[in-house]
């Protein structure tokens, strides 16, 4: 056993060490380390938690990147219709970060009941459309069926519409699409309520119905092999914006590509202030828990200048010295982060598991605060602590390269 690493192991457990003056300025250090990286747990899993939760509501509704019309259309409406004959439909082989690509298009209409109307946007998908992204949000009753050869009039309604227009699963919906001619009488469909979701995003709910795509193309006169647009998922969301280059460089000139992050600009930009919040969490804890540690070893050597001495008279040199702390100030650190992965993990599970911390969806489109662990998160902070903590240790432990061996021995 090297002798730095035998002095500090009985230096941290010695019974004496436990009840010297120093004893409650470490354990001050410990609670601070403690309390710093649960700090870090939480505004990091939390953080990316809530980011990772909005945007897969967001992409749910409307996939990661839309192909349309290279219009003035600044409308959610799809006015101009697209062939399905494209060299990117079905598989779009030319971009391999493509995974999924999907045709849909949407109509403006009106819902009236006996005691109230609402204005909506039908979104007419097709038989093959992948409602694995929205059965998160189905609160009530199920996804509508879609046959190949025949037009269903099932639908999916937002909770928000059903409450506004005192609808439940089974009801009939009398909706009204208007024509090209204003001075027409409308077109009147009669559709049926089969499941109820809610995504809590509100642009979203507040007006979209989902249902068969055949209803759009029969209402806009278009042809079997026409559509509104088409929904783009890609294999890995941080590089949407190249893959979005990608897309649009590749498909004809009379089309547009835009992605998810575009659309909806305001709310991805909100999003990233939670960047700017964690890391500035972090910085904060692990300016706090520094401090702490660089207090706990400077009493400690103050403390100890005796045995210092004897060391130094004894040959040891002052790298030997130094390591002796610093190995009794990492045993600190390591005792402070295992109460604070502990807690701090386990604060982390129990909101995972049981959502006690809510939210106003209205404001942060989720009821409860979600919870993203990554271990390589935790290891990284983990890592981040005792790396800075120990770099930033070095320096005060220069004392010792002070301190006189002669005037140590004699001090009291």
């Amino acid at each position: 056993m090297k002798l730095e690493y035998f002095i500090s192991k009985r230096l941290a457990t010695s019974k004496e060490y436990k009840s010297s003056v120093s004893a409650p300025i470490i354990k001050i250090a410990i609670v601070a380390i403690a309390i710093s990286i649960i700090m870090m747990l939480v505004s990091v899993s939390t953080g990316l938690g809530l980011q990772e939760k909005i945007r897969d509501k967001i992409t749910s509704f409307n996939g990661h990147l839309t192909i349309l019309n290279y219009d003035n259309n600044q409308s959610e409406v799809t006015t101009v219709p697209i062939s399905l004959h494209q060299d990117f439909y079905p598989n779009f082989k030319n971009v391999a970060e493509v995974s999924k690509i999907q045709p849909f298009a949407t109509i403006a209409g009106v819902v009236r009941t006996p005691e109230t109307f609402e204005g909506i946007i039908y979104k007419g998908v097709s038989a093959n459309y992948d409602f694995s992204y929205i059965t998160e949000y189905l609160k009530q009753g199920n996804l509508p069926k879609f046959a190949t050869d025949g037009m269903t009039n099932e639908i999916l309604i937002s909770d928000y519409l059903a409450r506004r227009l005192k609808l439940k699963v089974g009801d009939k919906m009398q909706t009204y699409f208007m024509k090209d001619s204003g001075n027409k009488m409308p077109y009147i469909r009669s559709f049926e309520i089969v499941g109820i979701y809610d995504s809590g995003f509100k642009e979203f709910d507040e007006t979209y119905v989902i249902g068969d795509l055949k209803h759009v193309q029969r209402l806009n006169k278009w042809e079997k092999d026409e559509v509104g647009a088409f929904e783009i998922y890609v294999n890995d969301f941080t590089k949407i914006n190249e893959i979005n280059t990608k897309i649009y460089e590749d498909i004809p000139s009379d089309l547009n590509s835009i992605s998810i992050t575009d659309k909806y600009f305001g709310i991805f930009e909100w999003m990233k202030l939670f960047d700017f919040n964690i890391y500035l969490i972090i910085g904060i804890m692990i300016v706090v828990a520094s401090i702490n540690m660089i207090v706990a070893l400077l009493v400690l050597i103050l403390e100890r200048t005796q045995m210092i001495g004897i060391l130094k008279s004894l040959g040891a040199n002052n790298w030997t010295i130094r390591k002796i702390f610093l190995l009794n100030a990492t045993h600190i650190i390591f005792r402070g982060l295992i109460w604070g992965n502990f807690i701090g993990i386990s604060i982390l599970l129990i909101q995972k598991y049981f959502g006690i911390v809510k939210l106003d969806p209205t404001q942060y489109y989720v009821a409860k605060a979600p919870v993203y662990l990554n271990m390589l998160h935790i290891l990284g902070l983990n890592g981040l602590v005792i790396f800075l903590c120990f770099i930033i240790l070095i320096i005060p432990s220069y004392i010792i390269t002070k301190v006189s061996p002669v005037k140590a021995i004699k001090y009291q």
